[in-house]
């Protein structure tokens, strides 16, 4: 990795907390007892228990250096209204209802670790948080799509 910056909610940082946590203090020792008992079954070679039992533990130590990177490199997003001319400007955290085709559409601008399509987290690195960062309330944003040209009007931001 390099040394980008991750931006991530209060919530993100919590969520990568929990997750190095848990494999850290509770998996990997797990793994490493069920190691030690393959081991002492005799011959390697040909212990299925014990290649398994390494593999996991394999997988867990590169997910425990990731997150170890990941939570030296992340900002975290300040849940602060920024006005410009006593309007609402769209940063990294903002919620924001959008007007598309006479339908209400809510998003929340978050940094690309945490966007969740399904939960309605966009990163701000996608095509549409891009064309948000920095617009109020009442400006219009187009977005192009694979359906093609997608415009939304700004209804809120908090």
């Amino acid at each position: 990795m390099n040394n980008q910056k991750i931006y991530l909610t209060q919530e993100g940082i919590e969520d990568l907390k929990k997750e190095y946590a848990q494999l850290s203090k509770a998996k990997r020792p797990e793994i490493l007892e069920r190691l030690t008992q393959a081991r002492n079954m005799g011959d390697l070679s040909e212990n299925a228990e014990y290649t398994a039992a390494r593999e996991e533990l394999s997988f867990i130590d590169g997910r425990i250096d990731e997150l170890e990177e990941l939570l030296k490199k992340v900002v975290l997003i300040k849940e602060e209204e920024h006005k410009v001319n006593g309007k609402s400007v769209i940063q990294l955290g903002s919620k924001v209802v959008l007007h598309k085709d006479g339908k209400k559409e809510e998003f929340i601008v978050v940094g690309e670790w945490e966007a969740n399509p399904t939960e309605k987290k966009i990163s701000h690195e996608s095509p549409l948080g891009k064309a948000l960062i920095g617009k109020k309330v009442g400006e219009r944003v187009e977005v192009e799509a694979p359906v093609g040209k997608i415009v939304y009007t700004i209804a809120s931001v908090s």
